[in-house]
């Protein structure tokens, strides 16, 4: 009988482990930076191309390896941090299970350039596949030198699973971000594709954020701090005015190392309760420090998931530093402890003795006694009027009784009736119309009409030509983030295409063309929303114009609506009927509602 059970060769395990660990290029990126860390470095550099797919580059001044180490490095398994099986629960470095080097150099071309600190001579090795091909002394200065070339060569079908350069730069760009803001004192510079992404400076850990975030942000923060037995929390927490719809700025850190976890995210939620719109984010950069004994960092691959041993208690204490910090900054209501508990009564009220509510309620009411008369139709009454009535049976049979053709008929019931419609049409506040139809009155929400009448020009016209532009007579300055900027030179193609000019002033974009539609006031807020579309939102190609011209229309449409004559009011509601989508903004919300006859006679009950 034939033995079917073998060991596998060392290549094909570490494309395995490659599986686990190097994931897409931000995997390399994040693996070589840590290990640059670890090896006591203050300035680390990195440089990518082509997203990563091509080149990727960490240099570093640490303190290097020996040629023992350096080919050793390469090896399974091979760690200068653990000794013991005691040493994973003790944990003060990045890396320290001994893969990455190994899985890295099973699925690309790399080349390890080193000295240790103190020699005068180093070593640079090339191996492909995990098989060493050159091994020979070099003279370079301090640290180490790593590069990736040709990631995934030896197994194409994961390369066919890599996004487009626009998202795989993202992903390497947030990896960056989490490590720089670990180690504010280590100077970091990053560039792609020859273009300077980031330059660091060692600094506080506050200048750190905005160096990484943008100037704006150092008035969004609020610093938090609180120390017990069990846990040290410290870090800064945005103001609730500047929460967003859409995940951004999220960041937690133990023991200086980036996690992800959605328990203590609700913690930071619920502080901001009542402060922030539901669906909205605040941003938030929280460290903790506890004994390394009470933390498990070897539950998940890419150390991204932490096991705590007291989490419902560091649950607590973080919501309470954050409520604190919210209180003392103005931010959140704070009750005063040191005042009296009386009411404020009028001090015409204050000695008079308290007379308790009188209920009046009428003793013979039966709900379930049926009335006389009446159509047995659903009256559709307020909630004031309820009480006056004696619902019989047909009224609840007749409430849910909605037949399937009303139904489609209620979808089309606008568009038939403003065909008929010969009412005048009155514009109120500036915002709603009001259109007299046939079965009642229609209201209208004039900037959501707007919205759709403009995203559906706006989209015929990009499918035919570029949208027209208008030179702008002194150009437009507006500060962006390095990652921001990033995201608009990607996706510079589209954005000509809607009517943008522009050059570059650092971080700074100077638009010199705007959409010719755009008036000058709604410049900021399209610029606020397009740039958080593609910064914070991973857009499919085919779907990008789509969702650029809706952000567009959508932010164009935010202006004020000036009082319209009848015939204007008139021929926007036309152009509106024009839509097959006339019900919804592109967004989906809704642009009409009809009120029937019956409705209206109820009000009036």
């Amino acid at each position: 009988m034939s033995e079917v059970i073998r060991l596998l060769p060392d290549n094909i395990a570490n494309q395995i482990a490659a599986g686990e660990v190097i994931q897409r290029p931000a995997s390399v990126v994040k693996e070589l930076i840590e290990n640059a860390v670890d090896s006591e470095a203050t300035h680390i550099e990195l440089h990518i191309k082509d997203a990563g797919k091509t080149a990727i580059q960490i240099v570093d001044n640490g303190k290097g390896m020996s040629p023992g180490d350096a080919e050793m490095c390469f090896e399974r398994h091979a760690t200068s941090k653990l000794s013991h099986a005691d040493d994973l629960f003790k944990l003060t470095t990045k890396g320290f299970r001994g893969e990455a080097l190994a899985s890295i150099a099973a699925i690309a071309h790399v080349e390890l350039e080193t000295i240790l600190d103190g020699e005068d001579v180093g070593t640079k090795i090339k191996i492909a596949g995990s098989k060493i091909e050159h091994n020979e002394p070099s003279a370079r200065n301090k640290g180490t030198s790593v590069s990736v070339k040709n990631l995934f060569f030896n197994v194409p079908a994961r390369r066919n699973f890599l996004k487009s350069d626009q998202v795989e730069t993202k992903h390497i760009v947030e990896e960056f971000n989490r490590i720089a803001l670990t180690h504010p004192e280590i100077s970091f510079h990053f560039t792609h594709n020859g273009n300077t992404i980031h330059n660091l400076v060692s600094a506080t850990l506050r200048k750190r954020i905005v160096d990484l975030f943008g100037k704006n942000f150092n008035d969004k923060l609020v610093p938090i701090e609180e120390e017990t037995d069990i846990v040290k929390i410290t870090g800064f927490i945005g103001k609730p005015e500047f929460a967003r719809k859409t995940r951004g700025e999220q960041y937690f850190f133990v023991n200086n190392r980036f996690f992800k976890d959605n328990y203590l995210h609700h913690a930071v939620t619920q502080a901001y309760d009542n402060l922030i719109q539901p669906k909205t984010y605040p941003s938030y950069f929280i460290y903790f420090e506890v004994p390394s004994s009470s933390l498990d960092v070897n539950i998940h691959p890419t150390k991204t998931e932490v096991k705590f041993e007291d989490e419902r208690n560091i649950y607590s204490i973080l919501r309470s530093t954050v409520k604190l910090a919210l209180g003392k900054y103005n931010i959140a209501p704070s009750l005063d402890f040191e005042r009296e508990p009386q009411f404020d009564l009028p001090q015409d009220q204050q000695n008079k003795p308290i007379q308790p509510p009188q209920v009046n309620f009428d003793p013979e009411y039966n709900p379930f006694k049926t009335s006389g008369g009446g159509s047995g139709k659903s009256s559709g009454t307020t909630h004031k009027q309820s009480a006056a009535l004696k619902p019989n049976k047909e009224d609840w049979e007749n409430y849910f009784e909605i037949t399937e053709e009303e139904s489609v008929q209620k979808e089309q019931i606008n568009f038939e009736e403003h065909r008929e419609s010969t009412g005048k049409k009155i514009q109120m506040h500036q915002k709603y119309a009001l259109v007299q139809v046939r079965s009642g009155i229609m209201l209208m929400d004039l900037k959501r009409a707007k919205e759709r009448i403009l995203y559906d020009e706006l989209m015929e016209q990009f499918m035919l030509a570029p949208i027209a532009s208008q030179q702008l007579m002194f150009p437009y300055e507006y500060n962006l983030q390095s990652t921001q900027k990033l995201e608009w030179d990607n996706n510079k193609t589209s954005l000509e295409r809607l009517g943008f000019s522009w050059d570059w002033n650092g971080n700074m974009i100077v638009l010199s063309g705007v959409p010719s539609f755009l008036e000058d006031e709604e410049i900021a807020s399209c610029l606020d929303s397009i740039t958080e579309k593609i910064t914070h939102e991973e857009i499919d190609k085919g779907e990008l114009a789509h969702e650029l011209i809706a952000t567009l229309s959508s932010a164009a449409s935010r202006g004020k609506i000036d009082q319209m004559d009848q015939e204007e009011l008139n021929h926007l509601i036309d152009r509106l009927f024009e839509s097959e989508q006339h019900q919804y903004t592109p967004g989906g919300k809704r642009i009409m509602q009809t009120i029937s006859l019956e409705e209206l006679n109820n009000y009036l009950k």
